[in-house]
């Protein structure tokens, strides 16, 4: 991705320049620059959670209820599974048998 010099506006690539949608402004694109660049593009993060060492792990505990024993202590922990502008889920883990479970802030 680049930024136009002129304007700040984002450019796009036609051929080998890149060219700035607003103003107009082109400038020769560099190869090796853009193979350094990184993109995240269809790309989507997660982590998995081994939760057979939850306790070990340090997670901490939170009265909860689990929808697969009925037990009432659960590990918890967040994480941001959507865009940065919308509030993290909060993941539950039974402290019995270990089912996972989240529960989304709205």
């Amino acid at each position: 991705m680049e930024f136009c010099d002129e304007c700040g506006s984002m450019m796009k690539t036609e051929g080998d320049e890149w060219v700035c949608g607003s103003c107009g402004f082109s400038k020769t694109r560099n190869a090796e620059a853009e193979q350094a660049m990184i993109t995240t593009q269809g790309q989507e993060e997660t982590e998995v959670v081994d939760v057979s060492d939850a306790e070990n792990k340090g997670l901490p505990t939170t009265e909860a209820h689990c929808p697969k024993c009925e037990n009432d202590e659960a590990y918890w922990y967040m994480q941001q599974i959507r865009s940065a502008d919308e509030s993290e889920t909060r993941f539950f883990i039974c402290t019995e048998c270990e089912h996972k479970w989240r529960e989304d802030d709205h």
